[in-house]
């Protein structure tokens, strides 16, 4: 994801500070944003040196959509999540619907300070209309879940879910 900075759009950028505006468990917290797999080490170091408590991965839409059989791709990630949660953080992870089930085999996923930020695209959804309904499904019939899930779209595009494109330019550029 392109984000257009104050000083134009930034292509190369692997950190960022901000509050964090999602309505997620962190809401509210200072953020460092990572972008890629960095350094643990320095993920920490940045994150004490600007009193931050939660650690935002995947920050631009970073994360590949990676094959769950893909344990060389998947280590660095979790290496590098792992170590910030056992310094204390709180992480969240965000990651496309696609890559649920490589998700769900990380050492991480248990861990009380984990945040998944499931990330679904939608485009063109307010134009689907009054009756459009959103179906939290299963991998087939009776596969994985005891059921289905489904809430009409007008239920969950609330204001208070909103977070709207103008509070994402308040980030402060580390690197």
């Amino acid at each position: 994801m392109k984000r257009d900075y104050t000083d134009g759009v930034k292509e190369d950028i692997t950190f960022f500070t901000g509050v964090e505006i999602e309505r997620t468990p962190a809401y509210g917290m200072m953020t460092l944003f990572v972008v890629g797999v960095q350094h643990a080490e320095e993920i920490i170091a940045l994150a004490k040196e600007k009193d931050c408590r939660h650690i935002y991965f995947g920050a631009n839409q970073s994360f590949p959509k990676l094959a769950t059989d893909d344990a060389d791709a998947w280590r660095p990630w979790e290496r590098m999540i792992d170590q910030c949660l056992t310094a204390g953080l709180w992480c969240t992870l965000d990651f496309d619907v696609a890559v649920v089930q490589g998700v769900l085999e990380c050492t991480f996923i248990g861990h009380r300070r984990f945040i998944p930020q499931i990330s679904v695209k939608l485009p063109y959804l307010t134009q689907l209309g009054y009756n459009a309904t959103i179906k939290l499904d299963d991998l087939d019939f009776d596969a994985t879940n005891p059921g289905v899930w489904c809430h009409r779209l007008r239920d969950l595009t609330t204001t208070e879910s909103f977070t709207d494109w103008d509070q994402y330019g308040k980030d402060e550029i580390i690197k």
